[in-house]
């Protein structure tokens, strides 16, 4: 197979790959911006003003030079998205300074990426060839350059490969396990500067969809930059002096702190995504700036983006929903529960925006997830018990909680594929969710729970009265709410619940080290799959899958480290996912989805409480090109990534420029 972008029509990809040709869920009412043929002669590139000055002066080359030889094109409709003008700065709200990587989900520049119908398409690379689902080989474009005017070439995808991924000292667990086939590498090959190979004895169905995800696996890097942190090329000598003056432990951990692509909080570090970090962190407020060298150009001979800057204001979570109101953000959609909807679309004409709803693509908007890895022995056994995890969630009345929280307008139900999924049956949202504390209080008696305090909580087999702390990341009020009304619940079965909000880099730590009894976050994250989607989601994967950290690691080091899966529900689902790797038949593949759903359905392994809840998206008025019903998701998808950002543009009059002249 053979796709092809930029000066050549656009072939999609096979569904084998991880995409899908149509679209199950529904269409955006906009006509999002695709890559397109080049219009032939392709019109003389127009120097965006922002960068005019510093050309002028010599310390930057002409857009002409800047540019790829063949760059990836993009079009539009001419009706719903049209080719915009230069200018402006975006101004977003974020929760944290960690936020920064947003710039990097939402600039969504990767090898291959997926468009808004799930088709993969190449982008930084011009083709890609595919024999047998198992050998990639991957052109890039020629000409193209990092953000600071240095060659992207496969020297760059040598150096990863060689220098950090296999590289003993530097990833002592090898090479990630999306580039494992059975545990087998794959052969890389760089024949010349513009040409990457993968090849494996056996198909890769996760390799491309790991290259589109919004954190993606990167088999890249800015070799130029980070070589010169890397002992083999600077000298052990050397890298270990900068690590001491960086206060680094060794040069190991220097590099590391150098290469933090997704973290997107170096300064120096090279970049191929349309903005450039131009704030030293820590900061309150964050600018980022055009990339000179940005590889997308629009069919009137505009490079992208359109917009010459985005300010990212750090602001407390609990106040974005009322900076948005004050009209402190022109494209919103992190941070905003569907109950501040009343509130938003009041103040939309004082705001100068427009309220949208977007389709969530959530398997539960608002999941628990008991950790069946639990430091704690005692809880841990419980958690393993699939009929107390099925009492946690018979007990919950998920209808009050879609009523008083989510209008009722949202499903109660299971965290499991959302009805627009071909592969949605009713019995996967519906298996143990009937509110029925009477059998909660039966199935808690029946695994010996019997003992009360005087409080009249159940007591655990140690005698501890059986109270449940559940932690949560401290970024949305409305989980919170959500969890006062599961407490009111759970104390009617004699089960006591404490919320403990913490920081998310927090909450991760402690969820992976065995310390939560129940995490509380969204459910799966693509719940619009078919069956060429690939169904890790429902089978340990890594460590930030909340239910079962310790099993996720194991999965993500090939045993090197974490627990091995002990639980026979578990181990077949690992093991089904292992077959659909293996197996090309749409209808095995079908089979294995059902077969999983249903495990995953009966098992509770994550205690979904509703699904089918709008995202708000808050849009500036004069934002155009944002379409006005979309899909928002984090991976796949990355959030408003897919839709191309860098033709989002301002209409006349809100030109604002923070630094107007400085690249």
């Amino acid at each position: 197979m053979n796709i092809r972008a930029g000066l050549q029509s656009l072939i999609v990809l096979a569904v084998l790959f991880g995409a899908s040709g149509g679209r199950a869920q529904e269409p955006s009412s906009a006509v999002p911006p695709t890559f397109a043929p080049a219009p032939a002669p392709l019109p003389a590139m127009l120097e965006p003003p922002f960068l005019q000055a510093t050309v002028t002066a010599g310390d930057l080359p002409p857009v002409q030079e800047r540019i790829p030889q063949r760059p990836a094109i993009v079009g539009f409709d001419g009706e719903t998205t049209r080719v915009g003008r230069y200018g402006g700065m975006l101004d977003v709200l974020g929760g944290s300074a960690k936020d920064t990587r947003t710039l990097v989900v939402w600039g969504y520049a990767r090898l291959v990426g997926y468009d808004p119908s799930y088709t993969l398409v190449p982008d930084l690379a011009e083709s890609v060839d595919i024999e047998e689902g198992r050998r990639f080989t991957f052109r890039l474009r020629p000409g193209h350059r990092w953000s600071d005017g240095a060659p992207f070439t496969a020297e760059d995808f040598r150096y990863w490969w060689e220098d950090v991924a296999n590289d003993p000292e530097m990833s002592k667990f090898g090479p990630p396990v999306e580039l494992l086939v059975d545990g087998e590498k794959p052969v890389v090959e760089c024949p010349d500067a513009v040409t990457v190979r993968y090849s494996w004895s056996k198909p890769n169905p996760y390799f491309l969809a790991a290259l589109a995800g919004a954190q993606p696996l990167e088999i890249y890097r800015p070799s130029h930059y980070l070589k010169q942190f890397h002992a083999r090329h600077a000298g052990l000598e050397t890298v270990q002096k900068m690590a001491e003056e960086e206060d680094e432990r060794n040069w190991i951990a220097l590099h590391f702190s150098k290469d933090r692509s997704y973290r997107n909080d170096n300064l120096d570090m090279p970049t191929l995504q349309p903005w450039v970090l131009k704030t030293d962190p820590p900061s309150d407020r964050f600018l980022f700036a055009r990339n000179p060298y940005y590889h997308r150009v629009d069919t009137a001979g505009l490079q992208l983006p359109y917009m010459d800057q985005v300010a990212l204001t750090i602001a407390s979570p609990s106040l974005i929903p009322a900076k948005a109101a004050a009209g402190e953000t022109d494209l919103q959609g992190a941070y905003l529960g569907f109950s501040n909807y009343t509130f938003l679309k009041r103040a939309e004409e004082r705001g100068g925006y427009e309220v949208r709803r977007w389709l969530a693509s959530k398997g539960s908007r608002i999941a628990l997830f008991p950790n069946l890895n639990s430091s704690d022995p005692v809880w841990r056994e419980l958690f393993r018990n699939a009929d107390f995890r099925r009492a946690l969630s018979v007990s919950i009345n998920r209808e009050d909680i879609n009523n008083a929280i989510f209008y009722g307008l949202a499903k109660p139900g299971n965290n499991t594929v959302l009805p627009q999924s071909p592969l949605y049956k009713r019995e996967y949202l519906t298996k143990w969710t009937q509110y029925d504390p009477d059998l909660a209080n039966t199935m808690l008696d029946a695994i010996g729970l019997t003992e009360r305090s005087r409080a009249g909580l159940r007591l655990l087999p140690d005698g501890r009265p059986m109270q449940i702390v559940v932690e949560t990341a401290g970024e949305e009020v409305e989980q919170t709410d959500v969890l006062e009304l599961v407490r009111d619940d759970w104390r009617k079965i004699g089960i006591g619940l404490f919320i403990k909000p913490t920081q998310r880099e927090v909450f991760y730590n402690r969820v992976k080290a065995g310390s939560t009894q129940i995490g509380v976050w969204s459910g799966l994250e693509h719940a619009l799959p078919k069956a060429s989607f690939s169904p890790a989601e429902l089978a340990p994967l890594n460590p930030e899958q909340f239910q079962w950290p310790a099993w996720g690691m194991w999965a993500q080091t090939s045993g090197q480290s974490g627990e091995e899966p002990d639980l026979e529900s578990v181990q077949r689902l690992m093991a089904l996912k292992a077959e659909w790797g293996a197996m090309e038949d749409e209808a095995r593949r079908t089979a294995i989805w059902h077969e999983m759903l249903g495990i995953w359905a009966d098992e509770v392994f994550t205690i979904g409480l509703v699904q089918g809840v709008d995202q708000l998206v808050v849009v500036s008025d004069k934002l155009r090109n944002v379409p006005e019903r979309g899909i928002y998701n984090f991976d796949p998808g990355a959030f408003f990534g897919m839709y191309r950002p860098d033709t989002f543009w301002f209409d006349e009059g809100e030109q604002k420029t923070a630094s107007a002249g400085t690249p």
